[in-house]
């Protein structure tokens, strides 16, 4: 059966309860003040083996350590180590049956009722749910405009921590975008250089040079990002980390993004000027099929990136504090 994460067990406070009591406080921090850090991994369904992988699964836990010594959410590290988190992402998934290609969303937030904007000291809890993985951007390209609105600077809102109230940023440029007939939006850090996508980190390729935003243009230093880094090494591409000008953009011979949600979308045209010949080019199509392999398991050179998940489930389990 398909998985409706509507219908499907969540992790929710030291619990698993069903999605439907997986509830917080309209008083609560997180949803007046937006005080909540999150990751999302991939879980990929091999069929012929019958097998779960799970994606660089302690690389999503150690940047939820990171957002949370960010963002002073002091108490997150010390009560889930990660033997815990990794117990319980797996157990999550194996109580839901999966047996296709899903995300886990795993979120730190503050626990506490009208604190007003205080971070230190207050409560730190815990959740997790599953849902498949879908398209959060047309799998077969995009047309994207250059935002109007600017990527939030480091000093405002941190670009490093995965933080759900800095989304506000990312969801006016993405209005903006559909509204005006695109698939999504590049932001412009304040200095007026290429950010990322709104939901993803962006490459551009010219004269056959791999090149993606360093990470002092405001980016989340992302682990999708870091995978297609490696894995251009691995393929003997030549890859650079600096700034990129927007007017580079329409001189790329290749453009996508990159995401867990957005996998490696190619970009097909930016501000209604094509990409290419507006399809998606030699080197995205390379690094796609690359990391669809790492991802089924079936390149072993980057086996230390998976978490098997095995069928059976333990009933022994337990969360604990």
């Amino acid at each position: 059966m398909p998985l409706n994460y509507q219908t499907a067990e969540v992790f929710f406070k030291d619990k698993f309860v069903p999605f439907s009591q997986a509830n917080v406080s309209i008083a609560s921090s997180p949803v007046l003040y937006g005080l909540s850090i999150y990751t999302v991994f991939s879980a990929s369904w091999n069929q012929a083996r019958q097998k779960m992988y799970v994606f660089r699964l302690k690389d999503h836990y150690d940047r939820l350590v990171k957002s949370a010594k960010i963002m002073d959410f002091h108490s997150f590290a010390d009560e889930w180590t990660y033997e815990k988190f990794s117990q319980t992402m797996l157990e999550l998934l194996r109580r839901n049956h999966i047996e296709e290609d899903a995300l886990v969303r795993a979120t730190v937030f503050i626990d506490e009722l009208v604190a007003g904007t205080k971070i230190h000291d207050l409560t730190n809890s815990f959740a997790a749910y599953v849902y498949p993985l879908g398209e959060v951007l047309p799998r077969s390209g995009i047309n994207v405009c250059v935002s109007s609105w600017s990527r939030t600077a480091d000093n405002a809102i941190p670009s490093r921590a995965k933080v759900n109230g800095s989304y506000v940023n990312a969801s006016l440029m993405k209005n903006e975008a559909l509204l005006n007939g695109y698939d999504d939006a590049i932001a412009l850090d304040q200095h007026g250089h290429v950010s990322e996508g709104t939901v993803a980190n962006l490459f551009i390729v010219r004269d056959g040079v791999l090149i993606t935003p360093d990470a002092a243009t405001d980016i989340l230093e992302g682990i999708t990002r870091n995978t297609v880094l490696s894995l251009a090494q691995s393929l003997q591409l030549q890859a650079i980390e600096r700034s990129i000008d927007r007017s580079e953009l329409y001189l790329a011979d290749e453009v996508f993004m990159c995401g867990s949600s957005a996998l490696i979308t190619p970009v097909l045209s930016i501000d209604k000027r094509p990409i290419g010949n507006t399809q998606p080019g030699p080197i995205t199509q390379q690094l796609l099929q690359a990391y669809h392999a790492v991802q089924q398991g079936e390149n072993p050179a980057f086996a230390n990136w998976l978490t098997p998940l095995e069928i059976e489930s333990t009933s022994a389990f337990v969360t604990g504090k």
